[in-house]
């Protein structure tokens, strides 16, 4: 019968809790409303936690943290981090063994499948060859994707279409290289 008051006050608001009643019966539990959630009275906010009034020991209170979301770039600052990194560095952008086979394969059909005496033979390359064969490549390439660029930038593009590269090919001629 005396716990029926306190927990009417309690729910009006009183200096009493339903909560503080069962914490200074039961050492572990939960209450019903989070901490946060809490609207403080007046009683209620006066009163803070001491550690003298449980003995020394104190509750860990839970708290409702949201998990903490990656951060995202603005759009396009990957890609000028790309460029950067692309600029500095000196190595190749082609992979080097996929470019070997394409060269062989290409050179392959240039070549007649049979030697004078009669057996099949294939094309032996130095990797110095292949290696400088793959730095013309890239440098065309870039030249290429340079002349596009400006072909792109001069309709008020910044993308690069396939008509940008088509027209960087024709203004070169027939056998436009890197000058």
């Amino acid at each position: 019968m005396a716990n029926r008051p306190l927990a009417n006050r309690a729910r009006r608001g009183g200096s009493a809790s339903v909560s503080t009643i069962v914490r200074k019966t039961v050492k572990t539990t939960r209450s019903p409303v989070s901490p946060a959630n809490r609207t403080p009275t007046r009683s209620s906010a006066a009163r803070t936690p001491s550690s003298s009034r449980r003995g020394g020991k104190t509750i860990p209170t839970l708290q409702h943290t949201s998990p903490k979301r990656k951060r995202r770039a603005p759009p396009g600052i990957k890609a000028l981090r790309e460029i950067r990194m692309f600029q500095k560095s000196t190595d190749m952008l082609i992979a080097k063994l996929p470019f070997a086979r394409v060269v062989r394969e290409i050179a392959q059909d240039y070549v007649s499948d049979y030697t004078h005496s009669g057996t099949p033979t294939g094309l032996r390359w130095q990797s110095s060859a292949i290696l400088a064969l793959q730095e013309a490549s890239e440098a065309f390439l870039v030249h290429l994707f340079e002349d596009a660029n400006l072909c792109a930038l001069h309709a008020k593009r910044v993308t690069i279409m396939q008509r940008d590269i088509q027209l960087a090919r024709r203004i070169r001629g027939q056998w436009g290289g890197l000058g």
